[in-house]
């Protein structure tokens, strides 16, 4: 057994069958070796792509392909909650097929579930990137729950204050809990720990602020930092004895911390999961990843995974759809008189335009950037990307 771990909590639960199918990507080389091996990548050598093309939880290509449906009891969250493998299914969002992860409770160990998807223990250096649908609010059933909606990655913690366990996480709490009140996401990156009694040993970052909609999520693991994206902006950068020293596997969970704040009824909560990449031992910038995404889906590739074989191809590049247009020059029929202001919950398709000042610092309630406002156009869907801070925005000119 191992142990699951998020910041101020963790109990043991990670089934032995799951262990061995971890353990069986499990590299073997020295860290000073994995190092030296990721320092210099060819392009595209080592590559998983997955944009989740898969029938249900029973679809033989799931564990063919090197992940796990989760379905063994244990923690982390309320004990006595099931881990169910009907709560992983891979519905059409948005218009694109999508992981959607479910989670339900009715205020009792015995009438709460979890779900999880993880991937083999082979995953260390480079970039990993999901983009992310999160929920502040239940699909049925009353608000309010403590849970958390998740994207990281783990090694198995041998014993107490392991030296060689490694974690980082992107968690978002939508409705508070672990002594918050509100929405808030971390990005947590830990040494180790001690369940008992209970020992953290982790850094973390984290922003106070609803991230309802998809978001995308970038973390970068190499020169001894590990940099992490959300939306294209860096929100944290960890370095020093929490940068990891082993292989991890990545994972996919949504689960309630405790029941403490349900107010009856069955309260049901879903996740979505639009696609995943990691790039082992090449550092990728968040366009690049959506340029690499692109690629792949331009190419009819829902799926490769040539991590550890050291083959693999870069997908070719998307075809152009439009000529380029001069940034001093908004498109014809569209100017600042005429777009809307953008706002933080509304969803924009491809050639949207907006008028914004974009923040000075990433954050849409702060200060502003003294910029002065300008045209901006949707590159593609999106929801809670900040014109001037990510990559699904093109800066058509001041206004």
């Amino acid at each position: 057994m191992t142990t699951i771990r998020t910041p101020r909590r963790r109990l043991l639960g990670v089934a032995a069958a799951v262990l061995a199918v971890a353990a069986a990507g499990t590299a073997t080389a020295t860290y000073a070796d994995r190092t030296a091996d990721a320092a210099e990548p060819a392009a595209c050598d080592g590559v998983l792509f997955d944009d989740f093309a898969y029938d249900s939880a029973s679809d033989p290509n799931i564990a063919a392909r090197g992940w796990t449906v989760r379905t063994n009891a244990g923690g982390p969250g309320v004990p006595g909650a099931a881990w169910p493998a009907s709560n992983i299914t891979f519905p059409t969002v948005d218009g694109a097929k999508s992981l959607q992860l479910r989670a339900a409770t009715d205020g009792t160990g015995g009438g709460t579930s979890h779900a999880e998807l993880l991937h083999q223990q082979k995953f260390f250096e480079g970039t990993y990137a999901a983009r992310v649908k999160f929920a502040d609010a239940p699909v049925s059933g009353t608000d309010g729950d403590h849970l958390v909606e998740t994207f990281f990655t783990i090694t198995p913690l041998d014993a107490p204050m392991d030296p060689d366990y490694g974690e980082i996480d992107f968690e978002y709490l939508p409705n508070g809990g672990w002594g918050e009140t509100g929405s808030i996401l971390y990005e947590t990156t830990w040494e180790t720990y001690q369940a008992e009694p209970w020992i953290a040993d982790n850094i973390n970052n984290n922003q106070r602020q609803s991230y309802a909609g998809w978001h995308d999520l970038v973390f970068t693991v190499a020169g001894g930092h590990v940099k992490y994206y959300v939306d294209g902006a860096l929100v944290a950068d960890h370095s020093g004895k929490y940068y990891p020293e082993t292989p991890m596997s990545i994972n996919f969970n949504l689960w309630f911390i405790d029941t403490a704040a349900h107010a009856g009824g069955t309260s049901v909560y879903n996740q979505q999961v639009d696609y995943v990449m990691h790039t082992a031992g090449e550092v990728l910038s968040p366009a690049q990843v959506n340029a690499r995404v692109a690629g792949y889906r331009a190419d009819g590739v829902d799926h490769t995974d040539t991590v550890g074989t050291g083959g693999g191809e870069c997908p070719t590049t998307p075809p152009t759809t439009e000529e380029p247009t001069d940034p001093t020059d908004p498109p014809t029929g569209a100017d600042c008189g005429t777009a809307p202001d953008w706002t933080f919950a509304s969803v924009y398709t491809a050639g949207n335009t907006v008028v914004h000042e974009r923040s000075a610092n990433g954050d849409p309630s702060g200060p502003k950037s003294g910029d002065g406002e300008h045209l901006w156009r949707a590159n593609w869907w999106t929801q809670g990307s900040e014109p001037g801070w990510t990559p699904q925005w093109t800066d058509l000119g001041p206004c």
